[in-house]
């Protein structure tokens, strides 16, 4: 099944996900050349995640694809896109790269959990494939470092969301292509910071041998800014820029406690009189 000329995996309709690993490994498959070039393309700019979950207003293939458009003519340099469809439309609407993952659940890993996840997404059209690169154990049994060797047979770029330092250092360890702080503070061994980990940004990025991408908490061009100055090779920024639902949220809080806190007292203007203003 390799083709030992490039690496890569010949795929029929009756190859398994199980086909992909193979039962000893002597070596290593290589990193796409693809999706090495998608990120040294990346260096130093803004990835925006666009994203919207079933039951929210702006759901739905069509209107992710129109913010992915509107996100790449404000300077995007690529989008981060959820799920098949969105992926398939936003890659009919945009250029750039695109960098797409499937959520399937709200618990343990539901970020492109499974093998099968990242062959959809990436037939989809995504350019690299994000998976949960946790230490949780993955819906379909594979190991991170069998699924990134199946991933990197057919051609697919990884890229490796990550909750901590030891998991970023496993996961390029494991052949993962880039790596990503997205799950800083959404797992059991990560404590969630009040803003953006940039502890966990500076410290992976000085550590790795591929590329850090910071995501997660990040809410202003400033945060953004800093976190490539701790050494990210690119940032990610989602909520901040593309769910205006939970934009206008904070605003309405900000002037709820605004409104709801004690009106300052304003002292009467003293008038002062001169010599010749008549008193009476």
């Amino acid at each position: 099944m390799p083709d030992t000329a490039s690496g890569t995996t010949t795929v029929t309709a009756a190859t398994t996900e199980r086909d992909l690993v193979p039962p000893t490994r002597t070596s290593r498959a290589p990193r796409p050349a693809g999706a090495a070039a998608v990120l040294r393309g990346l260096a130093g700019t803004l990835i925006v995640s666009c994203q919207a979950l079933p039951g929210e207003p702006l759901h739905g293939p069509d209107i992710m694809a129109r913010m992915a458009r509107a996100a790449v003519a404000g300077g995007a340099a690529a989008v981060r896109i959820n799920g098949p469809e969105d992926v398939a439309a936003v890659r009919r609407a945009v250029t750039v790269p695109l960098i797409g993952l499937w959520k399937d659940g709200d618990e343990g890993v539901y970020i492109t959990p499974t093998l099968g996840h990242a062959r959809r997404v990436a037939e989809a059209g995504a350019d690299l494939v994000a998976i949960d690169a946790t230490h949780r154990p993955r819906r379909d049994g594979l190991s991170l470092p069998d699924t990134i060797e199946a991933l990197h047979r057919l051609g697919i770029g990884v890229l490796a969301d990550v909750s901590t330092h030891e998991e970023g250092l496993a996961a390029a360890a494991a052949g993962a292509d880039a790596v990503a702080t997205t799950l800083s503070g959404y797992t059991p061994d990560s404590a969630p910071p009040d803003g953006p980990d940039f502890a966990l940004v500076a410290s992976l990025a000085a550590a790795l041998d591929v590329p850090l991408i910071a995501e997660g908490r990040i809410a202003t061009p400033a945060e953004a800014a800093r976190a490539l100055t701790l050494g990210a090779h690119a940032v990610v920024v989602g909520g901040a820029i593309t769910r205006p639902t939970a934009i206008t949220e904070r605003f309405a809080a900000a002037l709820d406690s605004a409104s709801a806190a004690p009106t300052p007292s304003v002292p009467s203007p003293v008038i002062r009189r001169t010599a010749e203003e008549p008193t009476a």
